[in-house]
């Protein structure tokens, strides 16, 4: 969590809000690392200037059994700090 700013919003592409603050964004994964097959791997990582993409393949324990899925993050950094992400499962 030191690299999320106070006030970060987390989103599902394009505008679906998720959690707004810190503090929702810890709840959240919180949540999400309880899982025992979580596992991610960045495949590809693009930045150009304060915007870094990350192409990953997640494993995790969906509600139908284990599985992974590709996502796109998108993290808009300011002050050393994600200020913006959203998400997107392809």
């Amino acid at each position: 969590m030191p690299w999320w700013a106070d006030d970060c919003q987390y989103y599902a592409f394009p505008s679906t809000l998720l959690a707004g603050g810190a503090v929702e964004i810890r709840e959240r994964h919180i949540e999400r690392f309880k899982e025992p097959d979580l596992h991610g791997t960045v495949l590809t990582r693009i930045v150009v200037g304060n915007v870094v993409i990350d192409h990953e393949t997640v494993a995790r324990t969906f509600p139908e059994g284990k599985g992974e899925v590709d996502v796109v993050c998108i993290y808009e950094v300011e002050n050393g700090k994600f200020k913006i992400s959203e998400q997107r499962h392809l």
